[in-house]
């Protein structure tokens, strides 16, 4: 895990690939647990039996499951010294480029492409975070992330 002691230190690396994250297995529980959490019961995702004849050939995860990770991939893999708390701003954009089937290990991959002070010091940073799949070429998310950060 990377360590910056400032929030002006890491705003020093706009431009650059600052972190990737640890792996994260995707579980059929996670998967329920997210049905039940969001009202989102379609068969891809919580029917293995039936997800096993569909399209994907397994039950596959939820995208805004996929997207949820994102706080925990950042948390797993950089710490501000400097900043006592963070908070989740918005998304510029998302894209779920490829399913997720359960058993699937995720880590992703965060680009910093810029910052802006905002009030009470703090610091607005925009990332490209990129979601890939174990084992897979391609993506299975892409996102552009606002965080909002303070000391």
């Amino acid at each position: 895990m990377k360590t910056f002691q400032t929030l002006a230190e890491l705003a020093a690396r706009v431009g650059q690939k600052v972190a990737v994250s640890d792996w994260l297995t995707i579980t059929q529980q996670q998967i329920n647990l997210f049905a039940q959490a969001t009202g989102d019961h379609q068969w891809i995702h919580v029917d293995p039996e039936k997800a096993s004849q569909g399209p994907f050939g397994a039950p596959i995860a939820h995208g805004f499951l996929t997207l949820s990770l994102i706080p925990q991939f950042f948390e797993s893999s950089f710490y501000i010294a400097g900043s006592r708390m963070g908070v989740n701003y918005g998304l510029n954009k998302v894209r779920f480029t490829a399913p997720v089937p359960v058993g699937s290990r995720l880590r992703a991959h965060m680009t910093l492409l810029a910052t802006e002070a905002i009030d009470n010091d703090g610091m607005q940073m925009t990332w490209e975070v990129t979601v890939e799949r174990e084992g897979f070429a391609k993506p299975v998310c892409v996102a552009e992330s606002l965080v909002r950060r303070y000391p």
